[in-house]
């Protein structure tokens, strides 16, 4: 009996200090050592920036890509059209995304930003720093995560 009412308390112990440790991490008053967790959702969408609604997920498994882009200030990159979904956040500088049907829109640090899937658009650095672009890819197995455009001249 006595070995019972001992693991009775070491377990009303245990979770006393759980309990408190948890209350520790989530309380966010002042003097307190542990910050605060701030959550902020920055998009929820179903269409592309252009307005376009994104396609249904493909049939299959999914492969997630994350891709780092730095370009260069006055950098313009080449036509091009994504067969996948993406979307990223611009981290800084200042971006142009330029559809070929005339739709533009600028992106400054801290934007996010929903690309369009099978629409033939390009970018470019506008801004005095580089861009630096952390771009989300729901891709497949080999698909690529962008097709150029060689043939459209960038004016």
């Amino acid at each position: 009996m006595f070995l019972k009412r001992m693991r009775i308390f070491k377990f009303m112990a245990f979770a006393v200090v759980v309990c408190c440790g948890i209350g520790m991490l989530f309380s966010c008053g002042k003097g307190n050592a542990v910050t605060c967790v701030e959550s902020t959702e920055l998009l929820r969408t179903s269409q592309s920036w252009n307005g376009m609604e994104l396609p249904d997920y493909p049939q299959g498994r999914p492969e997630l890509v994350a891709v780092k882009y730095v370009i260069p200030p006055g950098q313009k990159l080449g036509w091009h059209h994504h067969v996948s979904m993406n979307h990223g956040v611009l981290v800084q500088g200042e971006l142009k995304i330029i559809g070929q049907d005339g739709k533009t829109t600028v992106l400054h640090a801290g934007d996010v930003v929903v690309e369009m899937v099978d629409a033939v658009h390009h970018g470019e650095s506008c801004g005095t720093e580089p861009v630096v672009l952390y771009m989300f890819y729901l891709s497949q197995g080999d698909l690529p995560l962008s097709v150029q455009h060689p043939d459209i001249l960038l004016e």
